[in-house]
């Protein structure tokens, strides 16, 4: 039986308080109608765990003697950390989402990696506990993938010249990351036996760190937000074996959700694309300019639209699908999309919005965007809600989305075979607005252009849209 001082038990509930408040949270995270209350009760479970913490760690002279130079180093660091978070959360374009959160994961996953090199540090001339030797071992291996994999993820998303969103082939390729995998292995198993051994712990530490780099660069930028994904459930594996480290349940418990919860994100949206996990960090489709001008079968001619007969064919419709994409995002024009519906609605047309799971950048990208300018949750249908309604629709508005619309996924040969994706070529009559004829991230045309029935409207979605409402409100 465990004898735990009031101060200990006191602590310890705190744990557990904030641990309930990540599963509560996460739970909430499931709707977009409940997820932003659900990111607030898991920062407040975090804020609890924190201060029972520091508490303990300022009354408990065993635990760590008062030292007002490590504090004013760690409260700086909260300060300045938590004051950069809150900014670039803030400020941050919704386009820039996935870019920030690659790089939050960067922070965890580094953060976690640094925990355990400082406590292995810490052991010099003793023999760590397996336990803890294998948790170490692994948060340092895993969190050093991560913050080097995220950071190239991160730039490819950025489209920094460094790191350009095509797959960028490592010299000796799949060679080279088998050697630096096995290197991992083979220094982890010698510490594994008991042996204490700096120089090894430095060359899984290099091995790792290399290891993301040549992982994440061969892959294209059309494939990020699944590696983004992935490297997510690797940060909170990283921190989990970091509660194993420091023997903080509170650390364990969310790391291993956050793995958990990412683990399953990425199996989903890998499913989403009709690829399997390995396929996609094998390399795929998100090629880039690497694959453009790869067979995209029978052409033929595009038929172009006028702002006003676009605007006579969606105010006489019954039925009107909007499939937001990408390029609604980087155009900002949520508002104005949202402003369209309600016009369309106010004349007696049935508005629904089609959401294809992987649209915009990564998961859920499209939901938080919409919900942004207050369009009704109830609107919003999922891929497989949606496309059998593809066929009863007067009118299929697409504003920015290319890959996810291409009937060409349903043909064997193409990049994107396999694919699913919305059925808007099943519509009765279909619009699409885009700047020009450019290709998508799998970096082929796009056959839904040149169906008879779609009608390409070239504009700028925000200013598109905007001229669209005008002229709708006129008839």
């Amino acid at each position: 039986m465990i004898n735990l001082t009031p101060l200990d038990a006191f602590v310890r509930l705190a744990w557990l308080v904030g641990a309930v408040a990540f599963v509560i949270g996460l739970s909430r995270m499931n709707s977009p109608a409940t997820a932003r209350n659900g990111n607030l009760v898991s920062a407040g479970g975090m804020a609890i765990a924190i201060a029972a913490t520091a508490v303990y760690l300022l009354l408990t002279p065993a635990a760590g003697s008062f030292n007002p130079i490590g504090w004013v180093i760690v409260l700086a660091g909260i300060a300045v950390g938590g004051g950069y978070g809150f900014y670039s959360a803030r400020t941050v374009k919704m386009t820039a989402m996935p870019q920030l959160v690659s790089l939050f994961n960067a922070v965890g996953g580094g953060a976690a990696a640094l925990i355990a090199i400082e406590e292995y540090l810490r052991h010099a001339g003793t023999v760590p506990g397996l336990q803890e030797n294998v948790a170490t071992v692994l948060d340092i291996a895993i969190g050093s993938v991560t913050f080097t994999g995220s950071l190239v993820a991160s730039g490819k998303l950025m489209g920094l010249k460094i790191t350009p969103s095509r797959p960028v082939a490592i010299p000796g390729g799949q060679i080279v990351t088998l050697l630096l995998a096995a290197v991992a292995v083979a220094g982890a198993a010698y510490l594994f036996l008991g042996n204490y051994q700096i120089a090894v712990m430095v060359a899984i530490l290099a091995a790792a760190l290399v290891f993301g780099v040549t992982m994440a660069l061969p892959i294209g930028g059309a494939d990020m937000p699944v590696v983004i994904s992935l490297l997510n459930s690797f940060t909170g594996t990283a921190v989990a074996m970091a509660g194993f480290v420091l023997n903080n349940p509170v650390l364990i418990i969310a790391g291993a959700l956050v793995g958990a919860s990412g683990a399953i994100l990425t199996k989903l949206m890998a499913d989403a694309m009709n690829r399997s996990i390995l396929n996609i960090m094998l390399g795929g489709f998100g090629g880039g300019d690497a694959v453009a001008g790869a067979a995209t079968g029978p052409g033929g001619s595009v038929h172009e639209v006028s702002m006003d007969d676009a605007a006579i064919q969606l105010a006489y419709a019954s039925s009107v699908i909007i499939v937001p994409g990408y390029g609604l995002a980087v155009a900002q024009a949520q508002h104005g999309v949202r402003e369209l519906a309600e016009v369309l609605e106010h004349r007696g047309v049935d508005v629904k919005y089609a959401i294809h799971p992987v649209a915009g950048r990564m998961p859920g990208h499209m939901n938080v965007l919409l919900a942004e300018a207050n369009v009704p949750y109830p609107q919003l249908r999922e891929m497989d809600d949606i496309n059998p309604e593809f066929d009863r629709c007067d009118v299929a508005l697409v504003v920015g989305a290319n890959d996810v619309t291409n009937p060409a996924a349903r043909r064997p040969g193409s990049p994107v075979s396999g694919m699913p994706i919305l059925d808007v070529d099943h519509a009765k009559n279909i619009i699409v607005m885009k700047r020009s004829m450019g290709r998508g991230y799998a970096g082929i045309d796009n056959e839904l252009y040149t169906n008879p029935k779609t009608g390409m409207l070239f504009a700028d979605a925000k200013a598109g849209l905007a001229e669209l409402v005008a002229a709708v409100k006129a008839l």
